[in-house]
């Protein structure tokens, strides 16, 4: 089980060092197997070279088709000429920085160099050079953000995961608010209530659900939801769900990973329009049967 530690402080006062947190877990709860530290260090001021910009200009490089030449304000006298290979801004946007003299995670300093001719002062950032997720198709383009803003002001730059072994008798364990019930308990600490509200229906509508195994699974509940628009979801959901070991999908796919993992309760969203008949059946699979996965992954299954 992997617990980002920004997401377990949703719960419960992380106001313990993280060494005493992580032996206390060892010797009462479960084998920490590992503690690994994500995304950018702060050592010696380097939170500081990480910045909110604007994009003052950009237009093609004159000796590289594949790239831009942009000008970007980041709240200092002058702004920055930095070269960048992502397409998808323009001027007027708002994005993540990094300046000469940053170390990104993974240990790369930046210098002020010239690509193909032109000097490059910082980087225009990627989800993936900040370690918030696996995209590197374009760059983070941010929502309006005063120019020279500490980036950590609005990006969740740092956090800390506990790789967790939970044993087969603790599966209370199974969620980012059950290690957080643990550690309020450990700790003597207060215990924020559970997230999320159920929403109040609108009409009469009901999903058609049949248990055929009522041993395997003595309930199961479905909610029906219209005029759902298919997108990504905000980042920093995405950057926890990467951080716990989870791929990021879409904003539906997500929202019901998310509850998962934070209380662990199992959840799938279907569309509608895709069920036979409308129906959800739950049974055990019959001998032969496959399914196709997510990740278009055909898989047998079996019937125990």
């Amino acid at each position: 089980m992997r617990v980002p530690l920004s997401w377990l402080g949703d719960y419960v006062d992380l106001d313990i060092p993280l060494d005493d947190l992580a032996a206390r877990l060892d010797t009462s709860t479960a084998v920490v197997a590992g503690i690994e530290h994500h995304g950018v260090s702060d050592d010696d001021g380097n939170l500081g070279l990480f910045r909110v910009g604007r994009v003052l200009e950009a237009k093609k490089h004159p000796n590289a088709d594949r790239l831009q030449l942009c000008v970007v304000d980041v709240g200092e006298s002058e702004p920055y000429q930095i070269v960048c290979g992502a397409w998808n801004f323009g001027t007027g946007a708002t994005v993540a920085v990094a300046l000469p003299g940053a170390t990104l995670p993974g240990g790369l300093v930046l210098e002020r160099r010239k690509l193909r001719g032109e000097e490059s002062a910082g980087m225009i950032l990627s989800e993936q050079e900040l370690e918030l997720g696996q995209d590197h198709t374009g760059i983070i383009v941010l929502d309006d953000g005063e120019p020279g803003t500490p980036l950590g002001d609005v990006l969740p730059l740092q956090d800390v995961v506990l790789d967790l072994e939970i044993t087969g008798n603790r599966p209370d364990l199974l969620s980012v608010y059950g290690v957080a019930r643990e550690v309020a308990a450990l700790f003597r600490l207060d215990l924020a209530s559970p997230p999320g509200r159920d929403p109040a229906p609108v009409g009469n509508e009901l999903v058609d659900v049949t248990i055929e195994d009522f041993d395997g699974c003595p309930r199961y509940i479905g909610r029906l939801l219209r005029d759902v628009r298919i997108g990504p979801s905000p980042l920093w959901l995405r950057a926890r769900l990467d951080a716990a070991g989870m791929r990021p999908i879409s904003n539906v796919v997500d929202a019901t990973n998310y509850v998962m993992l934070g209380l662990g309760n199992p959840l799938h969203a279907f569309d509608q329009t895709t069920l036979a008949g409308g129906k959800i059946v739950v049974r055990r699979a019959r001998p032969g049967e496959k399914l196709r996965t997510l990740d278009g992954v055909e898989r047998d299954l079996d019937p125990s």
